[in-house]
This record gives structure tokens, C-alpha cells and sequence, in this order.
């Protein structure tokens, strides 16, 4: 019964190793907390909440490719690798749209 008991043990172990392997190479995606709002960055109907003027509060309404008004969450690189700003600006990322 010895003998079972261990070599069930050995293969739960290596199980468990292989998946623990798997997951800690699996890419890791950036969190909700490791995003920050980046404006400019977003295609009309794109933005994720409330604009700079108040002219809507809900996700998905914006009418102008990359407003400086609207923004969208991202992470700090791709905001800034985007054009973007993590602070509302007036017009329009010329970055993005070119």
C-alpha cells in the first residue's frame, strides 16, 4: 500500500509541476491596476467612459477619431507608443490618425 500511495504522490506532484511550468510561462496580460487613462488613442465609439466635456458619460459614444477629450485605458507604454497622453488635451491625436 506503500508503494501506491508514494507513487501516486510522485505523479500528482509532477502534475501539478508541469501546470505550474505552463502558467508561469504563459504571457502575462496587463491588469485593470497597470493601466492608466490614455486620451487620444481611441476611434469613434471606441472610448471607454465619460469624455473631458461632459457631453456623455458612457462608454462607446464618442463621435471623433482620437479626441484629445476621450479616453481609453491603457498601459503607460502603449499610450505613449500610441501618441496618446494620460491627461486630457483639446483636437486631436495627429499621431494616431496618420
Amino acid at each position: 500500500m506503500k508503494y501506491t500511495s508514494i507513487k501516486s504522490l510522485s505523479v500528482a506532484a509532477a502534475l501539478m509541476g508541469a501546470v505550474g511550468m505552463a502558467a508561469a510561462m504563459a504571457p502575462i496580460e496587463a491588469t485593470a491596476a497597470d493601466k492608466v487613462k490614455c486620451f487620444g488613442i481611441s476611434k469613434a465609439g471606441q472610448n471607454d467612459c465619460a469624455n473631458k466635456a461632459g457631453t456623455h458619460s458612457c462608454a462607446g459614444q464618442s463621435t471623433v477619431d482620437y479626441s484629445g477629450g476621450e479616453w481609453k485605458l491603457a498601459t503607460a507604454a502603449d499610450c505613449e507608443a500610441k501618441g496618446g497622453q494620460q491627461t486630457a488635451f483639446d483636437g486631436v491625436n495627429e499621431k494616431a490618425k496618420g
